[in-house]
């Protein structure tokens, strides 16, 4: 990672974030689970075999799922209390520095994790050089409109009683975005499709609540200090667009990031000009 990358994120406040929240996160885990299963789903379409597997961030979710498909997995996490959760081999990492060599695993997966790196070009690079080539990269994060509707009323509310805002939640890419960073890193067959997992509370502070679960509150570097008043979150919470039972809907859109380390055995592109088929031929053959 350059030092001349923007710092969006406080690291040390994600890393406190996800301490804290080991011993709660079980709260949240059919949500994880949720996303680990659908990003598993698209393993399931390949063919190709993986002995080894690196899962970073996956809160004691991912790896034993990946154990069980007989791959055997590292898991890596910012936090030392979230890989003490981990019933295998782990190792507490900063994720935006990957300690590993190059060609060390067969499969990197990466669920709800990548959102609050700084230089995540560069942490897909050190993905790439870690997989041994025709090695796999699989990975779902948050994108746009994920919790819009929070970020809106936090902001009106804020203008409302103090005449300014400061940032409270975090920006994420949008789907073409991520793409293009799968592309930028050198990575083979990139493809980043978009799925929703669709969540509702009952109340605002359900949602508050699976946010503080999950380690996933506020570290921006920008992030106010001060206390946030209490009649400003209830005026941002009560701003919460509501369906028409009263629940809150917080879909959770996600880019399911699929990419391969380069090798010499995977199809490539054809060069413009060059086809198989004359453009007559096929002109001729078509109804």
């Amino acid at each position: 990672m350059s030092m001349d990358v923007p710092q969006i994120f406080d690291r040390r406040i994600v890393r406190l974030h996800r301490d804290r929240a080991a011993d709660q996160v079980d709260h949240v885990r059919p949500v994880l689970e949720e996303a680990a299963g659908r990003l598993l789903d698209r393993l399931d379409d390949v063919t190709r075999s993986f002995g080894t597997a690196l899962d970073i961030g996956g809160r004691g979710v991912m790896a034993p799922l990946l154990r069980g498909r007989g791959i055997a997995t590292a898991a890596g996490d910012l936090s030392p209390r979230m890989c003490a959760r981990d019933g295998g081999p782990a190792v507490c990492m900063d994720d935006e520095w990957l300690p590993f060599a190059p060609a060390s695993f067969d499969l990197v997966v990466a669920c709800l994790s990548l959102h609050w790196v700084n230089d995540l070009p560069g942490l897909l690079a050190q993905v790439r050089n870690i997989l041994v080539p025709d090695g796999l990269f699989l990975a779902c994060m948050p994108v746009l409109p994920t919790l819009a509707g929070l970020r809106h009323a936090l902001m009106e509310a804020e203008t409302a009683h103090q005449g300014g805002i400061s940032p409270r939640v975090a920006p994420f890419p949008g789907l073409r975005d991520c793409a293009g960073l799968l592309q930028r890193a050198g990575f083979a067959l990139p493809v980043a499709d978009l799925d929703v997992i669709h969540l509702s509370y009952q109340t605002p502070m359900g949602l508050i609540a699976d946010l503080r679960h999950a380690g996933e509150t506020n570290a921006l570097c920008q992030r106010t200090r001060k206390v946030t008043p209490a009649a400003l979150l209830a005026d941002a919470l009560g701003r919460l667009p509501r369906d028409d039972d009263g629940s809150i809907a917080q879909d959770l859109h996600i880019a399911v990031m699929t990419g391969w380390a380069p090798a010499p055995t995977q199809p490539q592109p054809l060069r413009p000009g060059q086809f198989t088929t004359p453009l007559e031929d096929a002109l001729r053959d078509s109804p």
